[in-house]
C-alpha cells in the first residue's frame, strides 16, 4: 500500500468517525496529526535559526551572497528531509491504524461507551467542551489530491504531459481564525504545507538539462514511464467564508464550523526543496530504471492562487503558480492543479 493510499483511506476513516462508535479511531487519528504538527513546527523552527545563522554571516562579510543563498537552500533540503523522514514513522501508524480498524481490533463497545460519556459531558455544560466551542482559532490537518498539469504560454491544451498520469497532493496543517467577535461568516484561514507536483511527460519526453535552460527530448530508448517530480514549502493563505452559521444553548451562542458550504479564496508562497526525475527504460535490450536528483534550473521561490469551495471538511481544490515552473527557459510554464482537498478539524 503506497503512502497515497495509506493517506486516503485514513481520510475516510475520519470523515466516517463522526458516526456513534468511531470515536476511539477518531481520537487515536487526531493524535497523529498532533505529532505531525509538532513535527512541521520544530523542523520550521530549526530552519529559522539556521537561515538566521547565514544571514548573520552575511552580514559580516563572512561569506557571498551567492554562498548564503547555496547554504540556505542546503539547509531547507535538510530539513525537508527530516519533515518527511519523521512524517514518515506517523504514517506507518496511521496505515496500522487503519489496519487494526479493519481487522476489528478496535473495541466497539468501548468507542460506543466513549460516545456516551461525551453526550452526558454536553447535557451537564461540560466546561471544557464550552470552552472549546468559543474558542475563535482552531487548527485544521489538510490533505489533497488531484491532477496536475503545465499552462505554455498561457495555454493547456495539446499539453506534453498525460492529463490522467500527472498529479498532486499536498500535505498541511492550517489554523482558521474568525475574524468577528459576533460573526462566524468569515475566517483567515493560513498555515503550512508540502506540495509535491508530478508530471509525465507524452510522446517518449523527459527533461534534459541544457546549460540554464531544461527542456523536454524525446529519449532514443523507449520509455515505460518518464515522471518528473518537484516538492515545495508553502505557506497558504485563505480567506475563507463560511455558512455554518450559530446556535444558541440556553444563554450561550455557539460558531459553529466546516458545517455547511465553504469558499476559500487566497494564495500561497515558499520555496522549492527538490526536484526529482524517475525513467523506467524497457526495450529488448535494455530494461532499468534512472534517478536524477538536482534543482533542473527549476525557480528557487514559489507563489500562487488558490481556492476551494465544498461541503463540511471535503471542497474541490485548484491552484495555479503564477512563477514559472523553470527559472530561464524563454517560454513560460506555469503550474496548475485540479483537485479534491480533506480539511479536518
Amino acid at each position: 500500500m503506497n503512502n497515497f493510499t495509506i493517506y486516503l483511506a485514513t481520510l475516510l476513516c475520519l470523515l466516517a468517525s463522526k458516526v456513534v462508535g468511531q470515536e476511539t479511531f477518531e481520537t487515536r487519528a487526531k493524535n497523529i496529526a498532533a505529532k505531525i504538527e509538532t513535527i512541521t513546527k520544530e523542523e520550521k523552527s530549526a530552519l529559522k535559526e539556521e537561515v538566521e545563522a547565514v544571514n548573520n554571516q552575511l552580514e559580516k562579510g563572512s561569506i557571498t551572497l551567492e554562498q548564503a543563498e547555496n547554504k540556505k537552500k542546503v539547509l531547507a533540503e535538510a530539513r525537508a528531509i527530516n519533515i518527511e523522514a519523521r512524517v514518515g514513522k506517523e504514517q506507518e501508524n496511521l496505515k496500522n491504524l487503519v489496519q487494526e480498524k479493519v481487522d476489528g481490533k478496535i473495541s466497539e463497545s468501548d468507542t460506543i461507551k466513549k460516545s456516551n460519556q461525551l453526550i452526558l459531558k454536553w447535557e451537564k455544560g461540560d466546561k471544557k467542551h464550552i470552552a472549546k466551542n468559543e474558542k475563535r482559532t482552531t487548527s485544521q490537518f489538510v490533505f489533497a489530491a488531484g491532477l496536475n498539469n503545465l499552462v505554455t504560454d498561457g495555454k493547456i491544451e495539446d499539453s506534453d504531459f498525460r492529463f490522467l498520469g500527472s498529479h498532486f497532493y499536498e500535505l498541511g496543517l492550517t489554523y482558521n481564525s474568525r475574524l468577528a467577535q459576533n460573526s462566524n461568516f468569515l475566517h483567515a484561514k493560513y498555515g503550512l504545507s508540502l506540495m509535491y507536483n508530478n508530471l509525465r511527460p507524452t510522446d517518449n519526453q523527459n527533461f534534459v538539462i541544457n546549460g540554464e535552460q531544461t527542456n523536454l527530448e524525446t529519449n532514443p530508448i523507449h520509455l515505460k514511464d518518464s515522471r518528473f517530480r518537484n516538492v515545495y514549502l508553502v505557506a497558504p493563505v485563505h480567506l475563507e467564508f463560511d455558512f455554518s452559521g450559530s446556535e444558541t444553548k440556553g444563554n450561550k451562542r455557539y460558531f459553529k464550523t466546516h458545517q455547511n458550504v465553504r469558499l476559500g479564496i487566497g494564495g500561497y508562497a515558499g520555496f522549492h526543496l527538490k526536484s526529482k526525475q524517475v525513467l523506467k527504460f524497457d526495450d529488448s535490450n535494455l530494461e532499468a530504471t534512472e534517478k536524477s536528483k538536482g534543482d533542473f534550473n527549476t525557480s528557487t521561490f514559489i507563489y500562487g492562487l488558490s481556492s476551494y469551495i465544498g461541503y463540511k471538511e471535503t471542497s474541490l481544490y485548484v491552484k495555479y503558480d503564477l512563477n514559472s515552473l523553470f527559472k530561464n527557459n524563454t517560454i513560460n510554464q506555469n503550474n496548475i492543479s485540479v483537485g479534491i482537498r480533506f480539511d479536518l478539524n
